[in-house]
Order: structure tokens, then C-alpha cells, then sequence
């Protein structure tokens, strides 16, 4: 295992450690996933501008200062949003960036409302969002009993993830919730297989569905009871030699769960 992925396995376990004393796991890794998901939705959205706006992108920090100008220019502001609505189907205010709720962190005023408002903004701007993050109760006392105590323990979660940029580093999303998924799993017991297929069964089930087929172009795989998506496509990339867009068959799920969505 390389430096780099135990780093990132640390990060993500660290944020699950925030909560573990607080709640089980079956609870839990809707905070921590859904919080994950939200941060890839926003690195995303800033990594696009800078592509959208011809600028390099170095950084989170220089990308989040890129999306404000441009945001409120009156004539790029306009044609940017309509890039990035056509694009990924949402936006997010610029105050309610992960990079910026980062800001507002270490300046000691960030609160819990902006997050539960860019949770909302997200659902609001597609369908295909609704209750994407209505598992996520940012109001529970189980994070704590007063408004400072969820404060505070929201904010704990989103330190330890801070470090990670999934901006030019789509698959890390992936990684990160198979391995938050396999640990959610080992400490659930019975209960795990409500919301992980472990790896095997993953590269067992692709091969079985695209035996014979692997050649056969605009192939398409239908799983209705498909939850958690990322996971099969990584298996269908890895186990069956075929690359590039006439490669990767198109998997569908009839229903998002949750957090899922990715």
C-alpha cells in the first residue's frame, strides 16, 4: 500500500473517529459520506471553473478565488453558472464552497446553517438530488446537545478531511467510500450488507454479468437493487480488458440512494 492511500485511509478514518463515541456506524458514515460527497461536489465545481475561466489550476485556495470573481461579474457571472448548471445540474454559492466553509473555519466563524443550506441548494437544483443528503441530520443531538456542540463536532469532520482534493482526482471519491464502506461494514455485523457489497462479490457479480459480452459495443447492465454504483464500474474497469469509451459499459441504477448518487 502506498504512502499516499494510507494517508488518505488515515484522513477518512480520523473523520469516522469524530463521531464514533457519539453514534453507531450505521449512523455515522451518513455523516461522514455525505460530508465526503459534498466536498467532491464542490472541488469539483471549483477544478471546472478554472477550465471554464482558461486558468491553470494550482490549488483549492486560488480555484475558490477564481469562483468568486467570476461569480459576481456581471458578464461572465451569468454565462458561467449556465456552464456549470449544463454541465454537473448544480451550482453552489460561493460562501458555500467546502474551500470556503474551510476559511470560515479557521477564522472561527463558520456555522452549522451554511452547510445545511448548501446541503439544500443541492437538492433543490436537480431531481436527480432530491434528499441526496436527507440522511444527514445536522440538527441531531447525537451530535451534540446544544447548537455550539454540533457546531463543533461538524467542524472536527471537516478538518480532518480538508486534505483531501478531489479536484483532477475524480477516482479518489471512489477509493475513499470503498474503504469507508469496508470499515463501516466490519463494525455493523449483520447489518453491513444493507449498505456494502464487499469487493469479491463486486468482481464476482461484473464478471458474471458481462461474461462473453466484454467485445459487444453500447453494452448496458441494469442492476435495480444497485445501491452504491461507484464500486461495480471500478470492477468493470479493473477486471475486464477493454478501455476508453467504447469500452466502459454504461451501468444504471433505477433509484439514487442517499449519498450514493456519485
Amino acid at each position: 500500500m502506498s504512502e499516499q492511500v494510507t494517508t488518505i485511509q488515515q484522513a477518512l478514518w480520523n473523520s469516522a473517529n469524530v463521531l464514533r463515541s457519539k453514534m453507531d456506524a450505521n449512523e455515522y458514515k451518513n455523516y461522514t459520506l455525505g460530508i465526503i460527497f459534498y466536498k467532491f461536489l464542490s472541488d469539483q465545481l471549483l477544478e471546472k471553473t478554472c477550465d471554464l475561466m482558461g486558468e491553470d489550476f494550482v490549488d483549492l485556495n486560488q480555484a475558490q478565488a477564481l469562483y468568486e470573481e467570476t461569480y459576481y461579474d456581471e458578464e461572465d457571472g451569468e454565462d458561467l453558472l449556465n456552464e456549470l448548471r449544463y454541465t454537473y445540474s448544480y451550482t453552489i454559492h460561493p460562501d458555500f464552497t467546502f474551500t470556503k466553509f474551510m476559511e470560515k473555519i479557521n477564522d472561527n466563524n463558520f456555522m452549522l446553517e451554511e452547510l445545511a443550506q448548501g446541503f439544500r441548494d443541492i437538492e433543490r437544483s436537480h431531481p436527480d438530488f432530491e434528499n441526496l443528503f436527507e440522511d444527514v441530520d445536522l440538527m441531531s443531538r447525537r451530535l451534540g446537545p446544544t447548537p455550539q456542540k454540533r457546531n463543533q463536532t461538524i467542524t472536527a469532520v471537516m478538518k480532518e478531511l480538508a486534505g483531501l482534493n478531489f479536484a483532477k482526482n475524480a477516482d479518489l471519491l471512489g477509493d475513499a467510500y470503498e474503504f469507508l464502506l469496508g470499515q463501516f461494514a466490519s463494525e455493523s455485523g449483520k447489518k453491513a450488507g444493507e449498505f456494502y457489497t464487499p469487493q469479491p462479490v463486486s468482481e464476482l457479480m461484473t464478471r458474471i454479468a458481462i461474461q462473453g459480452k466484454e467485445d459487444k459495443l453500447g453494452l448496458t447492465a441494469y442492476d435495480p437493487t444497485m445501491g452504491f454504483r461507484v464500486i461495480i464500474v471500478i470492477e468493470a474497469n479493473s477486471y475486464v480488458n477493454i478501455r476508453s469509451s467504447r469500452l466502459l459499459p454504461k451501468f444504471k441504477t433505477q433509484k439514487i440512494n442517499s449519498w450514493c448518487a456519485a
